[in-house]
């Protein structure tokens, strides 16, 4: 297969796990057995990719009913699992990406919250450890390498969206949260009120050294010192929405240059939301991160009329044991599949592969009034440069990049 479009990446193999084709964060175990985070699903897909040509379903591990299991992280063998309500069931409102989380959601839905644990030490027989419950809409996405502490987004009672939450993991079985923090105006219970439009909410954060790099949806970005913990402290908070249409979903610090990547989500169709960035930052001072480049857009068509979202979703985290780089940013980049740029020269950024997965044979029921069009979602590229990138809709799509060598 070469897919609708390809440059520099060659096509290894698809899979629709199982007959449970959505994804969104994927894991690599070292044993080569694979993890797909899953919404729709309500679960945990576990695949066979020791030979990545040839993926093999061999597991799902289910969430309780209403349960998402999008937003998934590995560290040897400690399987962590982000748990709130699956959105094709809780959603009250269309306004998912424009405004608060709290006021979205149906109240009368039963589902999960909080962060599952989960031993694999046998990656083909996960084996539930632990769980920490959050009182709200539950956990978004997180950032866990190893070591003491966990950051992710999580949503409790009382507040408007996400907020940056710090987990200490000194007992994995038993997740402890040491540390919250939230922009003015979030703390609903506590007489604020907002002072801005759109949604403010933490998608995640990435940390790096001592510095945790925040992406805040319409909010834009966050610098922490979290040298301690228990008291994260706020060094710069940089908003570009508006004029830019917001939704800054994805950090990735790359601290041996002093460069910082911020993607903003395209949340809408056909580019109703505006032109959507991959920003390349200077942060050798990281509390006055300035603007110094921004990736190419692909063209090789008019992907704004193509259907469905165009613009960026997430970007490969340079993850410990996975392809550690510092010249090349690999992002998903929705109905234009995935891209690889060359930031050798941070200020001239250039496309150097790209891989659009051609459209998908059916669409699930929580996808049938889409556009029948690729949905590129999260992207992991192992030592080898193989890249697993998920999508919403169509399997898991498993590429290797020639240049990662």
């Amino acid at each position: 297969m070469t897919g609708d479009s390809s440059r520099n990446i060659r096509f290894l193999a698809r899979t629709e796990q199982g007959g449970k084709p959505d994804g969104v964060q994927f894991m690599l175990h070292r044993s080569g057995f694979g993890f797909v985070g899953q919404t729709y699903a309500e679960g945990v897909s576990v695949l066979d990719l020791r030979d990545p040509k040839n993926p093999k379903p061999v597991a799902f591990a289910p969430m309780p009913a209403n349960t998402r299991a999008s937003h998934i992280q590995l560290h040897d063998d400690l399987l962590l699992v982000a748990n709130g309500p699956n959105p094709a069931k809780s959603l009250a409102s269309a306004d998912y990406f424009i405004k608060p989380l709290a006021d979205t959601q149906r109240r009368d839905l039963e589902f999960a919250a909080g962060i599952r644990v989960y031993d694999v030490a046998r990656p083909e027989e996960p084996r539930e450890v632990g769980f920490m419950p959050v009182n709200g809409l539950g956990v978004h996405r997180m950032w866990y390498v190893g070591g003491r502490y966990l950051y992710c987004s999580a949503h409790f009672e009382g507040f408007a969206d996400h907020i940056l939450t710090i987990v200490d993991m000194r007992e994995p079985m038993r997740p402890e949260i040491v540390a919250r923090w939230w922009m003015p105006g979030m703390h609903r219970a506590g007489g604020e009120t907002p002072q801005w439009k759109g949604r403010y909410a933490l998608h995640h954060a990435l940390v790096a050294g001592t510095l945790a790099y925040g992406a805040w949806r319409d909010g834009g970005l966050t610098v922490h010192d979290v040298s301690e913990p228990a008291r994260p402290r706020l060094l710069v908070h940089r908003n570009w929405s508006p004029p830019f249409g917001g939704g800054t979903h994805s950090p990735l610090p790359l601290p041996g240059r002093n460069l910082l990547a911020v993607g903003d989500e395209a949340t809408a169709d056909n580019g109703a939301d505006g032109r959507k960035c991959v920003w390349l930052f200077d942060v050798r001072e990281p509390a006055n991160p300035v603007s110094i480049a921004t990736m190419p857009q692909p063209a090789e068509i008019d992907y704004a009329a193509k259907g469905g979202k165009f613009g960026p979703h997430n970007l490969h985290e340079n993850r410990p044991g996975m392809l550690q780089t510092d010249k090349l940013l690999f992002a998903t980049w929705y109905n234009a599949g995935v891209r690889v740029f060359d930031i050798a020269d941070p200020y001239q950024p250039r496309e150097v592969g790209h891989y659009v997965p051609e459209a998908p044979a059916r669409m699930l029921p929580e996808q049938a009034k889409r556009p029948r069009v690729i949905q590129s979602c999260d992207v992991l590229v192992d030592r080898r440069g193989v890249m697993y990138v998920t999508d919403t809709n169509a399997g898991l799509t498993i590429l290797e990049f020639d240049g990662a060598r």
